[in-house]
């Protein structure tokens, strides 16, 4: 018997809660100030000279240092967020909740890009976030990078349009909207989504995960590790359902300006096809 799914109020704090860790892990623990220091502006006046004689003023006592307070997500956008990614109970209503978030993001690309693939497939990939050639089409993986994944895992037997749902994919980013300039996604931009990506996994239902370079691997195994200590090996993603086996590797980006990399990658898909072809059996035994 299925558990009960959780409400979408429990589900938005669950969601709440693992940003406010994500942060936390990161070593965020403290706000510096509660308004920004403005470092271009001209430095006060110097004190005027005082007149021979007059005695000086005593220092000033300086003030207790304030206690140190957990920082903490703009509430708005986080709650907001994270209730439009708990309230979806379809991949389509979704990718919707995902289009209704306030970000500057939208202002500068031109798709949202979801995902592609086959949903209900065992394996879910998962990248960092769109690139031209996806803001231009709305699809995941689908420029010079995408198309050198494709044929990697060819080469392992999967293809993200196969009639065989055991033999695709299903393949996704951490940020739908592709950030100016191709720049690497931000602390902020990572936290306002992340309730949407733990919310696709959900819904997807993938028996492992395979996260394509160091911000996917990181952000979602809340690691402190680089994606060099990570990659080659499975990890434990926590989820509601239980444990989900995750495999960090190279992005296949960073193939292509590092070709001797190809190894290891080659390593971890033969990792990925073992372990595939171990679920077959175990699913086989179980009949």
């Amino acid at each position: 018997m299925n558990p009960a799914p959780p409400s979408p109020a429990e589900a938005e704090t669950a969601a709440l809660l693992a940003a406010l860790r994500l942060q936390l892990d990161w070593g965020v623990d403290e706000a510096l100030a509660e308004l920004p220091l403005d470092r271009l502006a001209a430095p006060p006046p110097a004190p005027a000279a005082l007149p021979a004689g007059t005695p000086p003023s005593p220092a000033p006592q300086p003030a207790a240092r304030p206690r140190r307070a957990a920082a903490v997500l703009p509430l708005p956008a986080a709650a907001t967020a994270a209730g439009l990614a708990a309230s979806a109970h379809s991949l389509e209503a979704l990718r919707e909740a995902m289009a209704q978030v306030d970000t500057p993001l939208r202002e500068t690309a031109t798709n949202l890009v979801f995902a592609d693939g086959q949903p209900g497939a065992p394996i879910m990939l998962l990248g960092e976030a769109p690139g031209a050639d996806e803001d231009r089409q709305g699809r995941p993986f689908v420029g010079v990078s995408g198309q050198l994944l494709d044929r990697m895992l060819a080469s392992i037997g999967l293809d993200r349009h196969a009639a065989n749902l055991q033999s695709s994919f299903y393949i996704s980013n951490i940020l739908p909207w592709r950030p100016p300039g191709n720049r690497t996604p931000t602390d902020a931009e990572i936290t306002l989504f992340l309730p949407f990506v733990l919310r696709h996994i959900a819904l997807a239902r993938p028996k492992r995960l395979v996260l394509l370079g160091g911000v996917a691997a990181k952000s979602l195994l809340r690691a402190k590790d680089g994606i060099t200590r990570l990659r080659g090996r499975w990890h434990d993603l926590p989820t509601d359902a239980g444990p989900l086996p995750a495999l960090p590797t190279w992005h296949p980006a960073y193939l292509l300006r590092n070709p001797a990399a190809k190894r290891e990658s080659w390593a971890d898909l033969l990792l990925l096809r073992r372990s595939i072809e171990s679920d077959a059996v175990g699913s086989e035994r179980q009949d």
